[in-house]
């Protein structure tokens, strides 16, 4: 904040590069009165909404099966490894000519980036759960169905939240890269118009906008995790360890 204060206060307005903040708001109010801002947002929003839906479906039921069966983390554990290594801005250009340049392959492209923190904190905390859970299961003769409701999802709900909430980031990420590589409404395609139009005032003013963007999602997810994950809940070997030992 300090910073900011001295910039305004010691910069030039007619600066090309380094223009004080009070200009990124008038850049940005340019923007949203032209009606063009806002529309960026939501297409932004709604492929990273969507993208993170279909990575944490996928993620939390490849992540479980893969804790469940030892046989299938060990058939599938190299190819999840060698694509798990594949950077997602290279996966763009391939995806657009399998795909095309559309909605879908900006959606696939950021399924793809934020699949692996998801996939790998589900099957991390599928092999933490400790055996007392299975010993409840059987205990109370639950079916497949309510051991899955009742038992295994919430114990894995607080990891799931917290993958999700890291998979977040890289979900902004990709999307406004991919907007950028391909021109594609959005947030990305406004911020390279304006680096490209050589209008710095804009440019660090959508870098605000994308930041708070960032910031609004996070204390969505956090919001989420504080209200579905229930306090006290056994969750792993080292959280059974750790009551035990304060018993």
């Amino acid at each position: 904040m300090l910073l900011l204060l001295a910039w305004q206060v010691l910069g030039d307005s007619s600066s090309p590069y380094f223009p004080p903040p009070a200009t990124w708001v008038d850049a940005v109010a340019d923007r949203i009165q032209a009606g063009e801002l806002l529309p960026a947002m939501v297409q932004t929003l709604a492929s990273v909404s969507l993208g993170l839906a279909v990575a944490t479906t996928l993620g939390v039921t490849l992540g479980v099966a893969l804790g469940m069966s030892q046989a299938l983390a060990r058939y599938l554990g190299s190819t999840l490894e060698f694509l798990r290594t594949l950077p997602p801005p290279a996966v763009v250009p391939v995806a657009a000519l399998i795909v095309g340049v559309n909605g879908p392959m900006k959606v696939f492209v950021i399924v793809f980036a934020a699949f692996w923190p998801i996939v790998l904190g589900t099957f991390a905390a599928v092999e933490a759960l400790h055996p007392l859970l299975w010993d409840v299961s059987r205990s109370l003769h639950l079916t497949k169905r309510e051991k899955l409701i009742k038992v295994t999802i919430p114990a894995l709900l607080p990891a799931i939240l917290t993958a999700i909430r890291v998979a977040a980031p890289l979900a902004i990420i990709i999307s406004l890269l991919t907007e950028m590589l391909t021109s594609m409404p959005g947030l990305g395609a406004t911020l390279l118009l304006a680096q490209r139009n050589f209008n710095a005032a804009e440019v660090f003013g959508l870098l605000v906008v994308v930041g708070f963007f960032g910031l609004a999602l996070n204390g969505f997810l956090a919001l989420a995790e504080s209200s579905l994950v229930r306090p006290g809940y056994p969750q792993s070997n080292a959280s059974m360890r750790d009551r035990s030992q304060a018993a």
